[in-house]
């Protein structure tokens, strides 16, 4: 399969509808310290136990009253308990603590790091993180740049999520309540636990799934789109938005959709978040959401890939980056933040494969677009799926990323 069909497949999962550069030199020691290893997790409330499903076909730009005779339609997005998600994805500066704190020796067990991708050196435009082998105990993984410690973690499979909400789930932690944007929102303070292969999600199983009622999880598919598309309001269509960022206009296509991010060339700063409603995805004939840390030169930035891709091939495949969390500044209903846009995230939820594809693998369903696509996958109906565990994809996409959830909590 070519990069380019490969990309597709995992952005769409389904036939596609038709300012001044950081001075701060390499490497973010401090944020991977043992004493700094504790994760802040601010999440929002999702309520209202009986709200209706949406009904949907799978990238279809509509939403139905019913399933009842729609081909192919699903019904998603509801719940019927109140849950808490975090308002922002897992950065690249958590998941960094995160390594240091389940790898301290720097071995990569479980397979958390790939430094054939994620390296700086490796791939100077996209590489997230560093690893030293000569190092403390609990200091050999590093931000590669100080700019990435606030973009999404971007290589994540679902495995690697689940081990990460695992260390959350078996660490200590303190919660305390705020108030954010208009929104009621708890701030957990969590100290990271070495213990990742148990917990919310017992990973001795292929088919892993929530054995408590109550911790952290990787958010289920409805949860997801409830948090993102559903408005206790009653606005949008049967009670959901189109997009997560603003309610839209089901069959006007992406015309509807939000402005695409700016993002300041050497740091990934968004500069027009006073445009609104804006995500991080491609909007046709703009310019492209993208950066390069300042530190590297031209042709890193443009032409050196893991991947064996001639400059241009690069330049036209790779067009876009991850921004800084939340400075987009669109918020979805109940107050979170770049679910639409930004990186694509992973849910927990367990679904059949396409047709054709092996049966032995575990498929799971993922959601919230990419900033190299437009913004039919910011679409409610844009349910995509991958394995759990795809390494091609891990290898040539750095756009993967999740945020987490809470259940059984006030």
């Amino acid at each position: 399969m070519s990069v380019a069909a490969a990309m597709a497949f995992v952005t769409v999962a389904s036939a596609a509808p038709a300012s001044a550069a950081d001075p701060t030199p390499r490497g973010d020691s401090s944020s991977s310290t043992v004493k700094a290893a504790k994760a802040k997790v601010k999440t929002v409330k999702v309520k209202n136990k009986k709200n209706k499903a949406a009904h949907i076909v799978p990238f279809t730009d509509a939403i139905y009253p019913s399933c009842a005779g729609i081909p192919d339609c699903i019904s998603v997005g509801r719940v019927a308990y109140n849950y808490r998600i975090s308002q922002y994805e897992v950065t690249v500066g958590e998941w960094v603590r995160f390594l240091n704190v389940v790898n301290p020796d720097g071995k990569n067990r479980h397979k958390l790091w790939n430094g054939r991708v994620e390296s700086s050196t490796a791939w100077p435009k996209y590489g997230q993180v560093d690893r030293k082998k000569k190092a403390r105990p609990g200091n050999h993984y590093r931000v590669a740049f100080p700019q990435w410690a606030n973009k999404p973690y971007g290589f994540a499979d679902f495995l690697r999520s689940a081990r990460f909400v695992n260390s959350l789930y078996n660490g200590s932690t303190k919660t305390k309540g705020m108030e954010k944007g208009g929104f009621k929102v708890r701030k957990h303070t969590v100290r990271f636990s070495p213990v990742t292969e148990t917990g919310m999600y017992n990973l001795k199983k292929k088919n892993a799934t929530r054995t408590k009622s109550k911790g952290f999880v990787v958010p289920s598919q409805d949860e997801w789109i409830k948090s993102a598309y559903y408005s206790p309001g009653g606005d949008g269509e049967y009670g959901y938005w189109k997009y997560p960022t603003n309610p839209g206009v089901f069959g006007a296509g992406t015309a509807d959709g939000p402005t695409s991010t700016l993002l300041n060339p050497g740091n990934g700063n968004v500069t027009n978040s006073a445009i609104q409603p804006l995500a991080t995805d491609l909007v046709p004939d703009t310019t492209p959401p993208t950066w390069c840390p300042s530190q590297l030169s031209t042709v890193e930035c443009d032409s050196v890939n893991p991947l064996g891709l001639s400059p241009v091939a690069y330049q036209e495949l790779y067009k876009a980056s991850l921004s800084t969390i939340g400075q987009a500044k669109t918020r979805s209903p109940w107050g979170t933040l770049d679910q639409g846009g930004n990186a694509v995230e992973w849910t927990d939820t367990i679904t059949a494969p396409p047709a054709g594809f092996p049966t032995n693998r575990v498929w799971r369903r993922l959601h919230g677009g990419v900033p190299n696509s437009t913004a039919y996958q910011l679409w409610i109906s844009a349910v995509g799926l991958q394995p759990q565990d795809n390494a091609f994809f891990e290898r040539t996409y750095p756009w993967l990323g999740f945020r987490v959830g809470y259940i059984g909590g006030k």
